[in-house]
């Protein structure tokens, strides 16, 4: 049931602000705009504050008291506890369904998996979420800012959680309809059945998720739609504050690394932002290292960053290599492939944010294949924390930056498991399989060649006699 938190006068909307990034051009613009690109240069927008007035708690420590106020559903949200540093909406309007319970686990099997110390590896376990992904940080927020502005419709494109959640909050406030775009063939049942199960209008068009996500800002202008994709900034001011979940469960202490799957990059670009602001204030004195995890079917991001030499440059990216690059893709077709679906994008629309992370956190990107990311959503599993396969590319980095010694085994990294294990069940089932045909139709044809940490289903006669022998068998 959704809940709307009690009048609080602590936040206004004129704390607020939307700003282009870009430094040379700086515009500002009212929070009660619907915007999702600067209008003088078409860059991307932040939200931005005026903290002098913003109330911000002089420790990080101060947070812990608003769980003793629990009973107001805005502290009880893993969100809206830490308001106080995403001040753009006042209580009273803010949208909330009990988003943000997650948890951060130490993994001591997946850190011997990674070849780290142990107590220095942790799973961030986003799937915990109402909707089973990361997305509802950041939704609870553009939702309440399509409240704000009295939105009736909301779109995405998506390549599944995104629409999972938008459908979720659209049912539960009954205040506006979801309108999701997928591509083709580019959705997994488990995130698809969500969206219909949660009254979603959805539009499969032919094509990918680059594709739909052209259509529906076309379409979200054409027809007044409220846009929640993480080119909103509303967004990404949510997902900042799976960086404040991280340090409130490791005692407020800072870790070394910070470890993501790269999609859309809207996590990453958040999560500089985050840590950037964390440190103006004061609240930290320092800032961990980020690195971004791309998969290699989808792998804009780092052929960008390795090949091209694009980065930041404090906010004078070049813009020739990213221009030439997509002109390249246009031209030879290129469609990004991996079976970590809800990374699979070769397109992702926070690029600028994300160099900008990368620059703040002093970052690295890299890539992973279809089976490094497989192998470690199995020893994710095997620990106790199911998840999709997008998530385990964190994990599959970590390992790769540790072999490489980029990572050093005494360093505290933070994993982030993006989305729960039943979003993509199919893929989980084929690699444990015993049925060939289902591994090559799902995972071969994708350059998975093996399943090292398969654990198969053992096939038996019914009978008694049979079925102990096999335990037996089974636990020698």
């Amino acid at each position: 049931m959704l809940q709307t938190a009690e009048k609080h006068n602590a936040a206004h909307t004129d704390l607020a602000f939307q700003q282009c990034i870009n430094p040379a051009c700086g515009a500002t613009y009212e929070t009660m705009t619907i915007r999702t690109a600067c209008d003088r240069c078409g860059d991307l927008l932040d939200i931005s504050y005026d903290w002098d007035r913003a109330g911000v708690p002089s420790h990080l420590s101060d947070f812990e008291a608003m769980w003793s106020q629990r009973t107001n559903p805005v502290r009880f949200s893993g969100v809206w506890r830490f308001h106080e540093l995403l001040p753009f909406a006042p209580q009273e309007k803010i949208v909330t369904v009990g988003e943000g319970q997650t948890l951060l686990q130490q993994a001591n099997e997946v850190a011997k998996y990674v070849g780290m110390n142990p107590g220095q590896l942790h799973l961030q376990y986003e799937g915990m979420n109402p909707s089973g992904s990361f997305k509802d940080n950041g939704m609870c927020a553009a939702v309440t800012h399509a409240g704000m502005m009295e939105a009736k419709r909301a779109a995405c494109a998506s390549t599944g959680n995104t629409s999972a959640s938008l459908a979720l909050y659209c049912s539960a406030t009954r205040a506006m309809k979801a309108v999701i775009f997928i591509g083709s063939g580019k959705i997994s049942y488990g995130k698809l059945s969500q969206a219909l199960d949660y009254g979603a209008l959805t539009i499969q068009i032919a094509g990918d998720f680059d594709d739909a996500m052209i259509r529906v800002k076309e379409v979200s202008k054409r027809l007044g739609i409220y846009l929640v994709n993480s080119v909103n900034p509303f967004r990404l001011e949510g997902q900042k504050t799976v960086m404040y979940r991280v340090l409130e469960a490791l005692r407020w202490e800072v870790p070394d690394w910070i470890v993501v799957p790269g999609g859309n990059l809207g996590n990453s670009s958040a999560f500089g932002k985050a840590f950037s602001e964390l440190h103006q204030h004061g609240l930290i004195d320092r800032i961990p290292r980020l690195a971004v995890i791309n998969a290699r079917g989808a792998d804009t991001l780092y052929e960008l960053v390795h090949d091209h030499g694009v980065c930041w440059n404090g906010g004078n990216v070049k813009m020739d290599p990213i221009s030439a690059y997509n002109e390249a893709m246009d031209r030879d077709g290129k469609r990004a492939d991996t079976i970590a679906s809800a990374i699979e994008i070769n397109r992702p629309v926070n690029l600028k944010k994300c160099l900008r992370a990368l620059e703040v956190m002093d970052g690295v990107v890299r890539e992973v294949d279809d089976q490094q990311i497989l192998d470690a959503k199995s020893q994710v599993g095997a620990g106790g924390f199911g998840c999709e396969p997008a998530s385990a590319a964190s994990v599959a980095g970590a390992k790769l930056l540790r072999s490489e010694g980029v990572i050093a085994p005494s360093d505290r990294v933070v994993c982030i498991l993006t989305g729960h294990e039943l979003k993509d069940p199919t893929a989980t089932v084929a690699y444990h399989t015993s049925d060939k045909e289902l591994f090559e139709k799902t995972l071969g044809s994708r350059g998975v060649k093996e399943a090292k940490y398969a654990n198969r289903a053992v096939p038996v006669a019914n009978d008694l006699d049979a079925i102990v022998a096999a335990i037996e068998n089974a636990h020698r």
